[in-house]
């Protein structure tokens, strides 16, 4: 397998994969059907289409089933029943209020209790920004359960190099800050202080957070010891092809209704993360699996080649060209197109 594979043809790649059976958005997005049930103690949302072997879809921060909108008619259309959770903390589905209740155990328990929920023994997991950690772990600790896994932006890092550290201590003990400035997942860690920044204006929050091009974005995203996350760069002055007003307005609405604790719990765990997965440090991810990242993501290049020690059966990795951080809502015929490919390699 090659370390770094870019994709040029890409219209003609997905056309092939896709549209045998259909084009690429065969249905409007409200025809999925939505259900909650009861999984690892809590109730778990989701939007699910299609029949078929089950792939279950998380999403990162701050996002929704939503983010997986390209995905469930796309994957439905090839034949599978793709499932796109409202991860613990979102949507509709519970808020613990302890901090405590968002390590990544209780999220790999959630998808676990999902398939006992659903009845089913087996599946393929795929995750984006904070679900690919949760997929990579659910593959890592349960490959009996998760069969396959693909992963987009957020690489498998073992909990001996977590940010590329030698040393192994905990993550937040080496995170970058200045005299004048913390690393954002810093910021994020004392309750209460990136609620009421997020959530002051949820609109202008996410059109900060997905609408701002990369080149206006610092290359280390800080923030001021004496100001805010959102100050870090302007409000784009139109919306990116990818993204609609609509876009904007579900994600604010979810968001007003459940505010970000949830989700910024989950930054809150990553020590207690490290601290909990201390017996599996060193341990490889055995299943097959998938990367997607865009090119504009840092760091391509070492993320592949600690891929490709860590994972030994990786099977593509794939860099988007001219492509975020938001990969399967900004290129989602690619994404589509490689996730079916996969999927009936298996």
């Amino acid at each position: 397998m090659q370390r770094r594979e870019f994709i040029a043809a890409v219209g003609v790649m997905a056309a092939s994969a896709v549209s045998q059976t259909s084009p690429i958005y065969p249905q409007p997005i409200d025809a999925v059907a939505h259900r909650t049930l009861l999984a690892n103690g809590i109730h778990l949302h989701f939007a699910e289409q299609g029949d078929g072997p089950l792939v279950v879809l998380c999403h990162g921060f701050p996002e929704s089933w939503y983010s997986w909108r390209h995905q469930l008619p796309a994957l439905s259309a090839a034949g599978f029943h793709a499932v796109a959770l409202d991860m613990r903390g979102y949507g509709q589905s519970d808020r613990p209020e302890g901090i405590d209740q968002y390590t990544l155990l209780h999220l790999v328990g959630d998808m676990v209790g999902l398939l006992d929920a659903l009845g089913v023994e087996q599946t393929v997991i795929a995750g984006h920004n904070w679900g690919a950690p949760v997929a990579w772990h659910a593959a890592l600790l349960r490959p009996d359960r998760f069969r396959a896994v693909m992963a987009l932006s957020v690489p498998f890092r073992s909990r001996s190099v977590v940010f590329f550290n030698p040393s192994a201590a905990p993550a937040t003990s080496i995170m970058p800050h200045r005299d004048d400035a913390i690393f954002y997942q810093l910021y994020f860690q004392t309750p209460g202080v990136a609620e009421a920044e997020l959530e002051r204006d949820v609109r202008q929050t996410f059109l900060k957070l997905l609408a701002n091009p990369p080149s206006e974005r610092p290359a280390i995203p800080w923030v001021p010891r004496d100001g805010s996350w959102l100050t870090r760069g302007p409000t784009a002055a139109a919306l990116p092809s990818w993204l609609t007003e609509a876009d904007i307005d579900f994600y604010a609405s979810e968001f007003k209704r459940t505010g970000f604790r949830g989700a910024l719990n989950w930054y809150r765990n990553i020590d207690r993360n490290w601290e909990l997965l201390a017996p599996f440090a060193g341990a490889k991810v055995t299943v097959p699996a998938l990367y997607m990242t865009g090119d504009r993501q840092q760091g391509v290049d070492q993320v592949i080649a600690g891929l490709e020690r860590d994972v030994p059966r990786l099977r593509r990795a794939i860099v988007l060209p001219d492509c975020g951080h938001w990969v399967q809502q900004e290129r989602p015929s690619e994404v589509n197109a490689a996730m079916i490919d996969f999927l009936r390699q298996l």
